[in-house]
């Protein structure tokens, strides 16, 4: 229980960082083997391992120790020796522990104080004295949970030197990455005995250029640490928790810094990258940038939201959204296949599916859970975005009563009307609306759109899913049933949503002809209404979108699929807000959760919902690889290929990459004059 660094001998076993990662743990607890025979001895051997508070016992919701108030430690060695002979060491009562350790504080949101004084040199070798330590407890958990690990491992991937250091107009001495990124920073330090030096860590300055931690809320996101006096100087670098920045402001440190004196220690889930994109637009390069920097940042061994604030949980509306993008960019199968279980073991009896995953919003036996429509639908998106980019039956085979499940719940919600109704607690979440004070706030109608509309949409969309996976599961009744369900509540649907000239209820709202749209609920004779209306909403709007979470993945996609691709390119390279290029041109090297993080005046959106490193919005990588690229599978897992590009006079090339289970197909383009040349390669299999 907790997180843990394992040791033999003196050394670290294994190159896993925040192990055993976070799952359902009273459900599914992971454990992890390894080979340690190169790190034996002849004679006496010695074993041991440092704890920490990890996911386990953090204070989520301002409740300490959600899962549990006491760390533990499960370990056997299984020796086999030449002779044949066997031999197991395990954890039991005449092990001894200690707590007067150097780390004297840790915690996901905190960050670590470590005081290097109380160090024990050769702790966890065999000529160490432990006269001083306790035995330990011999706790009585029940064993019934634990599972092999299948997450993929957590591993420090990559490191970053500062790019400058500076001191703000109030004083402070702050280290720029260059790059907001997830992780630690590694310290190198000289100076006296006693002295500690203080690490705070922030994703933006203020206007002013003053260090700015207000959209942390209640997480310190600080690391000190305090000397032991060593003359030819100290490293350290923090175990049991991770950070997202960009600028470190520096306190206590004496003398002058160097860049390599704090070196960036980039954290994330190691999954193989397996997309490149590239065109000749400078901005939308640095969008794909931060597209790929959001992930690494918030895929650590979960999925979540943000890596910085008092929250980085496992938000399910945000992962769905995102989760085609990221399977392009990196090999996301088994990451998503290990939370796909948790997500499972979540989901209540009943089907519903809680907000994150793992959940720590509610009690873990209540079938009384908020329940929102795109949130919970990651129960049938994923499963089935991951079989198509991977061709993995055997994952839909295996998440298939879970979709199954949360549909017919929302069945039993809709009873005989077949609407959802307060099934969309989060809507459209921070869709665009002019402010108060704009000049256009009258004018421009607020891009509100229904709830009910929302969640009977994806009500919809979900019993169309569930009916596909079916037939490829071979369950043709099931896939009958889903899709009779589906034809039906697309007549409820057009009936109370759709007007007969294709208007959506939610006129001003871009998201409701999306969803419409590209769920298949708009009557083919209605389509081309519909399209006419999101086109002049665009148009009214000065070629800009105000769509939210839900509408931004496929608006781009309903354009271009709808003969409107120069539409959707004039919003990929629109560059004022809201837009993709706007956090861009102000400086962004992340996706932000709003598209006003940092507003024209230079002053900040409301502190409480502001993170500089969120990726749901970069959904829009999906329509950039496929439509801009044309890179576009034909049949699950890439068996078939659709090479299909967008063309468009505004930019002179593009091109993409993805290295397939079949090998790399890449498709690109570039104009020269009035000629276009196009550079396709496919897998010879």
């Amino acid at each position: 229980h907790g997180l843990y660094e394992f040791y033999l001998n003196g050394q670290k076993i294994g190159d896993e960082v925040l192990t055993p990662g976070w799952t359902t743990y009273y459900k599914r607890l992971q454990y992890q083997t390894f080979d340690v025979t190169k790190f034996l001895n002849t004679g006496p051997n010695a074993v041991g391992a440092m704890l920490g508070e990890g996911w386990y016992r953090n204070s989520w919701e301002h409740n300490w120790g959600y899962y549990g108030k006491k760390l533990a430690f499960l370990c056997q060695i299984h020796l086999r020796y030449t002779d044949g002979s066997e031999e197991w060491v395990v954890t039991d009562g005449s092990w001894k522990c200690s707590n007067e350790g150097p780390v004297r504080k840790n915690e996901i949101y905190y960050g670590e104080d470590y005081d290097a004084r109380r160090e024990m040199p050769g702790w966890s070798s065999a000529k160490f004295d432990d006269n001083r330590w306790r035995n330990v407890v011999v706790a009585n958990f029940s064993k019934s949970n634990l599972v092999a690990a299948n997450s993929v491992p957590v591993r420090k991937i990559q490191e970053i030197k500062p790019v400058r250091f500076f001191i703000t107009p109030k004083g402070e001495l702050v280290a720029d990455m260059g790059q907001n990124m997830v992780g630690w920073v590694r310290l190198k330090v000289k100076g006296k005995k006693g002295r500690t030096v203080t690490l705070r860590h922030a994703e933006v300055l203020d206007k002013y250029g003053n260090f700015y931690t207000d959209n942390l809320r209640g997480a310190k996101q600080q690391i000190r640490y305090t000397l032991r006096g060593d003359k030819a100087g100290e490293v350290y670098e923090p175990r049991f928790t991770f950070m997202g920045f960009r600028y470190v402001a520096i306190e206590g440190y004496s003398g002058d810094l160097n860049t390599g004196d704090l070196i960036g220690v980039v954290v994330h889930s190691d999954m193989a990258p397996t997309g490149t994109f590239e065109c000749s637009h400078p901005l939308v390069n640095q969008l794909q940038h931060n597209i790929l920097w959001g992930q690494k940042g918030n895929f650590v061994d979960i999925p979540t939201d943000c890596p910085q604030r008092d929250e980085r949980k496992g938000w399910t509306g945000d992962a769905q959204v995102f989760a085609r993008t990221a399977a392009f960019n990196m090999d996301v199968a088994a990451f998503f296949a290990k939370w796909l279980q948790d997500l499972a073991a979540e989901q209540r009896p009943n089907g519903a599916v809680p907000f994150t995953v793992p959940d720590v919003s509610d009690m873990p036996d209540s079938v009384n859970i908020g329940v929102s429509a795109g949130w919970g639908d990651a129960a049938v998106i994923i499963p089935w975005t991951m079989y198509e980019v991977y061709g993995d039956r055997q994952l839909l085979e295996r998440q298939y009563a879970s979709m199954k499940a949360y549909v017919d719940y929302i069945h039993k919600k809709s009873g005989d009307s077949l609407i959802w109704k307060g099934g969309s607690i989060w809507g459209d979440w921070l869709f665009y609306h002019p402010p108060a004070d704009h000049l256009n706030y009258f004018i421009l109608p607020n891009a509100h759109t229904n709830h009910e509309f929302i969640s009977t949409a994806f009500f919809a969309h979900g019993a169309d899913l569930v009916s596909r996976a079916a037939a490829v599961l071979g369950k043709n009744e099931d896939a009958a049933r889903y899709k009779d369900l589906f034809e039906k509540i697309k007549k409820v649907f057009v009936n109370e949503f759709i007007t007969p000239s294709g208007r959506t209820i939610s006129s001003a709202s871009q998201t409701s002809y999306v969803l419409a749209l590209h769920f298949n609920l708009m009557p083919e004779h209605l389509r081309t209404a519909a399209m006419n209306y999101l086109k002049q909403d665009i148009l009214q709007k000065k070629k800009h979108l105000a769509t939210g979470f839900l509408g931004t993945t496929y608006l781009c996609h309903v354009l271009s699929e709808n003969g409107e691709s120069e539409l959707a390119y004039d919003l990929l390279l629109q560059e004022t807000y809201p837009s993709w290029l706007y956090p861009v041109k102000m400086g962004a090297t992340t996706i932000w959760e709003r598209w006003d993080g940092i507003k024209t005046d230079s002053t900040f959106q409301d502190p409480g919902v502001n993170s500089f490193n969120h990726y749901a919005k970069g959904a829009i990588g999906d329509w950039m690889y496929q439509a801009v690229a044309g890179l576009r599978l034909g049949e699950p897992g890439y068996k078939k290929i659709l090479i299909q590009p967008h063309l468009t006079t505004k930019l002179t090339y593009a091109k993409a990459s993805f290295q397939s289970s079949y090998g790399e197909i890449a498709s690109g383009w570039e104009r020269s004059g009035d000629k276009i040349t196009l550079r396709v390669s496919i897998p010879p299999n």
